[in-house]
């Protein structure tokens, strides 16, 4: 498997990855209008753009070895912890349903902690938000992150994501 990182060569890939992954991920979670509306929002090509391109953002997308996207991962520059640690989002982490299971998620993790400690040499600390029914948790656990918190946070169009909040610190 190869990762490499995203250029704005691979909105089409990312789109295109989200609209099965992303879907079906959530299809049990959430209103299929609420998914919709995340799919605009978080997958329009100006979206995609901001994401790909933007200061403080690094996208990166998983190929099996035959060369076919399989999964991919994005973080985000938040600010500061109030230790003085850098702050990072882990924005997004999807794995195309025929491959999950099979160790590519693992990888992509692995990949931007191994970014994260070379651009922070002296630590910093990453959260994500997990949508609290998603069974994913489990899979964050393994990867030695904790639930530190929960939330709900207004999206728009009255919509919420109802996340828990999981942290891991980079050292």
């Amino acid at each position: 498997m190869k990762i490499r990182q995203a250029t704005l060569d691979d909105i089409a890939t990312i789109q295109g990855m989200a609209e099965v992954v992303f879907r079906k991920t959530y299809e049990n979670i959430i209103t299929q209008e609420q998914i919709d509306f995340m799919m605009v929002w978080m997958y329009s090509a100006e979206s995609l753009t901001e994401q790909v391109s933007g200061e403080g953002k690094k996208f990166f997308i998983a190929y099996k070895d035959g060369g076919e996207p399989c999964g991919y991962v994005s973080i985000e520059r938040e600010g500061t912890c109030d230790d003085g640690r850098p702050l990072i989002h882990l924005q997004k982490i999807y794995v195309m349903p025929e491959v999950q299971g099979t160790g590519v998620g693992k990888q992509l993790f692995n990949h931007v902690c191994q970014k994260l400690r070379a651009l922070y040499p002296s630590g910093c600390r990453m959260e994500l938000n997990v949508n609290r029914n998603n069974s994913a948790t489990a899979f964050y656990e393994r990867m030695g992150m904790w639930r530190d918190r929960e939330g709900d946070f207004p999206i728009g169009n009255g919509y919420y994501m109802n996340d828990y909040i999981y942290a891991l610190d980079i050292l």
